[in-house]
């Protein structure tokens, strides 16, 4: 199967490669070169910019389903870590403008400024359909090497997400605290040691684990009133505890959960050590330490129009989801109780401990989907904090 873009000469050609043997030509666009990556594709009409730079999306090529893209240009704040982390970016039409008032550069000059390769042009109708069908499958995006041949065993020969450790090419390489009024470029290696504000006396201290975290889930928790010191997911239970945490969270990140042995010991040693709250693979982390299993979904849930119910209210939030693994309903422990279903496919969205102060949630209330319907979990996490430090005084 091949898709020919419209001749347009004084554009460079791209292709993009599936590892079935589906070809897509379109144009080049950011970075000239070759990527190879799982072939994804995420709902939103906005927020490219958070998804370029979200941690979880490592090793994948990332289709919009939104036809316009670029079309507001990217600015130094709305960034969830220090750079683009996608293997390679895919879209319908580029808009290489920087239009918006607080834009400082275009999105192709951003992508080629980090070495991001993408694709524009090609009917990305045609290569959603196609993966709803197959399933998220290999792929490579090539601007220099144009045979249909030679990309197509280029994308079979990648290596995919199933049993890889991806969490470990994300991690910060030391601690460090958060503190109001940080660059949004802010990192832990440039930060590392920098003086913060001194904590009241009466101020929760919450120890993140940072397996990809997104920056915005840390500006919750600051808001929230908590102390935070982020460490590296790698980080073992003694090293947490040794920071005296009022509180525990367990962060987002990219891939496969199962393959990350010494993070799901981590959390099971944590478990009724402090409340704990986990987010998309904190939540898979969290399933799996308490003896739940995890399964690879057909082609995930990416987008920001994601219903969820919240089975303790009744009510129906719209989400911002990006995984694509998830916890098998069918195996999970007597102390695990689901609290959250996704409505568009029945799985689990949503867990707690039923005899510790812990919980976990598959999607993403820091990033404002509904505009706000799942931002009182990280007050439900405040109030458990509070609750269990009064009950322990």
């Amino acid at each position: 199967m091949s898709n020919e873009a419209l001749p347009h000469l004084d554009r460079p050609v791209a292709k993009l490669a599936l590892a079935d043997g589906t070809v897509f030509t379109g144009f080049s666009f950011g970075a000239s070169g070759t990527t190879i990556g799982e072939v994804i594709f995420n709902t939103s009409m906005t927020g490219y910019q958070e998804i370029l730079t979200d941690p979880s999306y490592r090793a994948q090529l990332v289709t919009m389903t939104y036809p316009e893209i670029g079309n507001y240009g990217v600015n130094e704040e709305d960034v969830e870590s220090k750079g683009p982390q996608v293997a390679g970016f895919i879209v319908r039409n580029v808009s290489n403008v920087a239009s918006n008032f607080r834009s400082n550069a275009s999105l192709g000059d951003y992508l080629k400024q980090h070495g991001i390769v993408g694709i524009s042009g090609i009917d990305t109708r045609a290569l959603v359909r196609h993966i709803r069908s197959v399933g998220a499958i290999e792929g490579v995006i090539s601007s220099e090497d144009l045979d249909d041949a030679s990309l197509v065993a280029k994308a079979k020969a990648s290596p995919g997400l199933v049993g890889r450790d991806l969490v470990k090419e994300v991690l910060p390489a030391q601690s460090a605290d958060w503190t109001e009024g940080l660059s949004p470029w802010w990192s832990f290696e440039e930060n590392a040691g920098e003086a913060s504000e001194p904590a009241a006396a009466d101020q929760p201290h919450v120890v993140a684990l940072d397996f990809g975290m997104k920056r915005n889930i840390a500006r919750h928790l600051y808001d929230q009133g908590f102390r935070v010191t982020v460490v590296p997911g790698t980080s073992s239970a003694e090293e947490v505890m040794a920071l005296q945490p009022d509180g525990i969270f367990l962060s987002n990140g990219p891939g496969d959960p199962e393959p990350l042995t010494y993070a799901i010991e981590t959390v099971r040693e944590l478990i009724g050590k402090a409340p704990l709250f986990g987010i998309c693979l904190g939540h898979q982390l969290f399933a799996l330490a308490c003896g739940a299993k995890t399964f690879k979904l057909k082609f995930g849930h990416r987008g920001a129009n994601q219903p969820v119910l919240d089975h303790e209210t009744g009510k129906i939030e719209i989400t911002s989801q990006n995984h694509g693994f998830a916890v098998n309903p069918d195996r999970l422990p007597d102390c695990l109780k689901v609290t959250h279903t996704h409505l568009n496919d029945q799985t689990v969205a949503g867990l707690k401990h039923t005899q510790h102060p812990a919980f976990s949630v598959q999607f993403h209330p820091e990033a404002s989907a509904g505009p706000h319907d799942s931002e009182y979990l990280f007050g439900r996490f405040r109030k458990l904090v509070d609750e269990h430090s009064a009950a322990t005084a």
